[in-house]
């Protein structure tokens, strides 16, 4: 494993309506208020000034002649309240021969590691998915455990071709199932490659179908050396989602990119 660090918040953009948590913004019960709404059941959070407004046009109607307001069931409102979710933070990793060189995969694992600790802080669920040879496996299926996926990454084994098409499709096909099991969790796929494919189907069309799903994504861009294809910038405009390098996990190399821009203003 590489050197851990404190990794910075990624999101699953708009708003959800998932467990509470520490990560994406969402609809909750405690938060600050940001609107009103009708109750879908039993009124639980009374917002008294959108409750007025509502019935404030119909007390003519309702025969008001004095002091005091004439209610009905139809005008009660309740707080609308934002606050953040946990999502399930599913890690596809590439393990194939292009990743393989030893200072390269321990700084892999040691930024996926710290997006472990950080999906713990934040009460997500993670899983881990990695693909080499000729196909993707999972290594663990979606847990509250971030121990275990620690040590499933740990040992996972490195090498042999790139599959990228595979591990897409792997998992897309574990988001689906977990969506059935769990359909208010939100996912974020964070895809950590350098965006080579030596094996298998085409990784666009794979890619198209997870974005097709709304399936919010992040591409960590791990190419290195003086040569470079950009191919992990392509794989995230396919997916529809962010395009980091593996030095923009950190939240110190995030506060040095807003300072640089403080500079420059």
């Amino acid at each position: 494993m590489g050197a851990t660090f404190r990794a910075r918040r990624l999101e699953v953009p708009g708003k959800g309506k998932g467990a509470t948590g520490r990560r994406s913004r969402a609809y909750t019960d405690g938060g600050r208020t940001v609107g009103a709404r009708e109750p879908e059941a039993v009124l639980r959070d009374l917002h008294v000034t959108a409750t007025l407004m509502a019935s404030a046009p119909h007390q003519v109607r309702r025969g008001r002649t004095g002091p005091g307001v004439v209610l009905d069931r139809a005008d009660l409102r309740e707080r609308r309240r934002e606050g953040r979710e946990a999502n399930l933070v599913l890690f596809l990793v590439d393990a194939s021969g292009s990743m393989a060189a030893r200072r390269r995969m321990e700084a892999v694992k040691g930024a996926v590691l710290s997006l472990l600790l950080d999906a713990y802080q934040r009460r997500d669920k993670v899983g881990l998915i990695c693909f080499r040879g000729a196909d993707a496996q999972l290594l663990l299926p979606p847990t509250s455990s971030v121990d275990a996926a620690a040590r499933r990454l740990e040992k996972m084994p490195t090498g042999g071709q790139t599959p990228l098409a595979a591990g897409l499709t792997e998992a897309h096909a574990t988001l689906r199932r977990e969506r059935m099991r769990d359909p208010q969790r939100r996912p974020l796929l964070v895809v950590v490659t350098d965006g080579r494919h030596t094996a298998g189907g085409d990784p666009q069309a794979a890619a198209l179908r997870l974005r097709h799903d709304g399936v919010a994504s992040v591409v960590v861009d791990c190419e290195s050396g003086p040569v470079r294809l950009r191919l992990a910038g392509a794989l995230a405009q396919a997916l529809g989602g962010e395009y980091l390098s593996l030095d923009d996990l950190s939240v110190s190399a995030l506060t040095d990119s807003v300072r640089a821009l403080r500079v420059v203003a």
